[in-house]
């Protein structure tokens, strides 16, 4: 089979052929339709993440769509965090456990480009944040994968006005074709005039935030939020320290809450995935994506390397056979 394989981290991976995998006991080999190349997968390739040196060669891969017996299955892989393969190749080895079943209407590129970011942002409002109908929720970097999903799904999840707030002309834009009632530039560095003008755009103040930014965006989005409001932190893209000052936590009874989908339990991840693929077969759920050839995901690793792509995600497909 063809598969990307990845020999030294740091380095590029290389597009090789391997022998396929054996099924083992309680796995089993899926054929794999697509698998997206993410931050993730780059981090565990480069040897510097908090999971240790992969062990290599391996197929890089964190997650990936495929079918088993004719049946449409997302699955999540530990490849660069425990021994063992991922989904950049045209088969996998799968724990039976970890496959979730799909509809067959729905597209395996679309689910593959919403995957973990699509969970993080399901997770992050539903369960860690608590959305309750009517709420206005304001998403930080929604011009990102876990952005653009945010703001739908809190749309479909009852809440009364969405704004997002992104960096890049390009990044709101994609903000607005996510269903953004209204998007702020993050163009100033100044905690109050930022936190002004987001509490304009919401038209008062906010119930939710969810941040995948921290650093100046997190502490001004802070002090829009209403007495009792919401932070939910999933990331630190912008900064990893922000100027939260104590009064405006304090003040405002805040909650200020972390998220991260490895806290996830097998069974949270299944049932996040299944609504996800539900409203993505139904057109409501979809993130900016292109679909790429296995054979040139040496070229598409590089582009994801050098932040070409912010925004857009790379999905490798097989060739039909």
């Amino acid at each position: 089979m063809r598969a990307v394989e990845l020999h030294t981290p740091g380095e590029p991976p290389a597009v090789v052929d391997r022998e396929p995998p054996a099924p083992s006991d309680g796995s089993v080999v899926v054929a794999v339709t697509a698998a997206p190349i993410v931050p993730l997968d780059l981090l565990c390739a480069s040897g510097t993440s908090y999971f240790g040196v992969p062990r290599t060669p391996y197929v890089p891969g964190v997650q990936g769509v495929g079918t088993v017996d004719g049946q449409a299955v997302w699955f999540p892989t530990s490849a660069g965090m425990a021994p063992g393969d991922g989904a950049m190749a045209e088969q996998v080895a799968v724990p039976s456990a970890d496959l979730v079943p799909l509809p067959a209407e729905v597209s395996p590129a679309e689910v593959a480009a919403l995957g973990l970011s699509a969970i993080a942002a399901y997770m992050a409002l539903t369960w860690r944040g608590g959305l309750a109908p009517g709420e206005t929720v304001l998403v930080l970097g929604a011009g990102g994968v876990v952005g653009q999903a945010a703001l739908q799904l809190a749309r479909l999840h009852g809440a009364a006005r969405v704004v997002g707030a992104a960096r890049s002309p390009e990044g709101r834009e994609r903000a607005l074709a996510a269903g953004a009632d209204e998007v702020v530039a993050l163009d100033t560095d100044d905690v109050a005039e930022l936190a002004e003008r987001l509490t304009d755009c919401a038209n008062g103040p906010v119930d939710l935030v969810l941040d995948p930014l921290y650093g100046v965006p997190a502490a001004a989005a802070a002090r829009c939020l209403r007495p009792g409001g919401r932070l939910v932190n999933l990331g630190g893209s912008a900064a990893e320290h922000a100027p939260l000052d104590s009064s405006t936590i304090r003040g405002r009874s805040l909650q200020v809450l972390g998220y991260t989908n490895n806290a996830l339990t097998r069974e949270q991840k299944a049932t996040a995935m299944t609504a996800i693929a539900r409203h993505a077969a139904a057109g409501e759920l979809t993130v900016s994506h292109e679909v790429v050839p296995l054979e040139d995901a040496v070229d598409a690793w590089a582009r994801q390397a050098s932040g070409r792509t912010t925004g857009k995600r790379l999905v490798l497909v097989p060739a039909a056979r």
